[in-house]
């Protein structure tokens, strides 16, 4: 049976990117970043502010009607924008909505993108930067939860972590396999917030977060933004830089929690993979590279067994194989991903993996005759998931 979505299937495309400075940007705002790397991405795609006409943002929590904030500080008055509250998850909603507002004949063009000052809002005094959890104190539990040790993401993906281990037999140093290669990766990148080698035995004698994780399996507290531009497929073949398709994308929310069932081990990017798959026609077969979220080593130990690229329990001995690097079997998060290039909460990852279907990476940092790319994102209190495809032919 064809996928109801196929109908979609590279029908729209990314014709621009952008991306602010990243890392630790003192003195920076959220709408200051977003505003830099949104401006970087129109002209990226050789248009103007005038010619955009939809607008879908992620900023800061506490920021009320970001969308509006954004269309004022871009000059656009867009006939369709709204902001996106789903987390880690969120990018990738925002480019299917893209898709989608066009489709529907609500805009042409779209701009979409997100940006925070993390770094900068956690060290703005000594209370904030003590703090364990970067999220706004309002969205927090005041009882039973820091005072048995349970604090913030660490906390919940531990469980998971250690979940897996149990059940597979996985190992810390297959977690460090993941570190120390997209740190590998990222030392190409001069963008990247860290860019320093990383060893394995460096990974294993860092000190503990939460148990099993140390400081490198945890992602960066960054500065930074990150941001695309949409337009159909007809469109794009008028404007300057090779069109980049949305070939798939799925989507998939497993609300009863990350504690129901077996969900720390079999995520939400098993539903959410297989209707991308389905939409784009394609498989894990035909993926040349992955930018997976990385909010910690396990998230991407368990989503690379969620998309099929390995069985369910073979992450560990898969990512110790060395396929994760580049000149690997799947080269993945090619500029060091949220655990070393910076925590934009998965949209540098998609301005990468379009940078790796345009094949225009440093030879030092491109996977060789990409094809297509697959990002994910996850989030949204662990529970939802989104899945990517982009395709550099239709």
């Amino acid at each position: 049976m064809k996928h109801p979505g196929a109908r979609l299937r590279n029908r729209y495309a990314i014709v621009g990117v952008g991306q602010s400075e990243i890392g630790e940007v003192p003195g920076s705002t959220s709408l200051g970043l977003l505003t830099t790397a949104m401006k970087a991405a129109i002209e990226d795609a050789g248009l103007t502010n005038r010619d955009v006409d939809g607008l879908i943002t992620r900023g800061p929590d506490d920021i009320y009607c970001h969308h509006q904030r954004m269309g004022q500080r871009l000059g656009i008055d867009a006939s369709f924008s709204t902001s996106t509250d789903n987390g880690g998850a969120s990018q990738i909603l925002s480019v299917a909505l893209a898709c989608m507002a066009i489709d529907a004949g609500l805009c042409e063009t779209v701009v979409t993108g997100f940006g925070r000052n993390t770094w900068s809002r956690k060290n703005q005094n000594d209370a904030t930067r003590m703090r364990g959890n970067i999220v706004p104190q309002s969205q927090e539990e005041n009882e039973f939860e820091p005072e048995f040790g349970y604090f913030g993401a660490p906390a919940t993906h531990g469980f998971g972590a250690r979940r897996h281990m149990a059940l597979y037999g996985t190992t810390r140093e297959h977690f460090g396999h993941i570190a120390v290669t997209f740190r590998d990766h990222a030392s190409r990148n001069p963008c990247a917030q860290k860019r320093e080698p990383l060893t394995l035995e460096q990974y294993l004698a860092a000190r503990l977060i939460v148990d099993p994780f140390g400081l490198y399996d945890c992602s960066l507290v960054t500065d930074g933004a990150g941001a695309l531009v949409i337009t159909s497929a007809e469109r794009a073949r008028d404007l300057p830089q090779p069109p980049v398709y949305v070939a798939g994308f799925g989507f998939r929310n497993n609300l009863r929690g990350w504690f129901y069932d077996d969900h720390m081990v079999d995520t939400a990017a098993q539903q959410a993979s297989r209707q991308a798959y389905a939409m784009a026609g394609l498989g894990p077969r035909d993926v040349d590279c992955a930018q997976i979220y990385d909010c910690f080593t396990y998230m991407v130990l368990t989503q690379l067994e969620d998309y099929g690229f390995c069985p369910k329990g073979e992450g560990g001995p898969f990512v110790a194989s060395g396929a994760l690097r580049l000149g690997g079997a799947l080269p993945t998060n090619t500029s060091g991903g949220q655990l070393s290039e910076g925590h934009c909460e998965g949209m540098l990852q998609i301005v990468e993996a379009v940078h790796q279907v345009r094949r225009d990476r440093p030879p030092d940092r491109q996977v060789p005759d990409c094809e297509v790319a697959l990002a994910s994102g996850h989030g949204g209190n662990t529970v939802c998931h989104s899945s990517l495809l982009l395709q550099r032919t239709p």
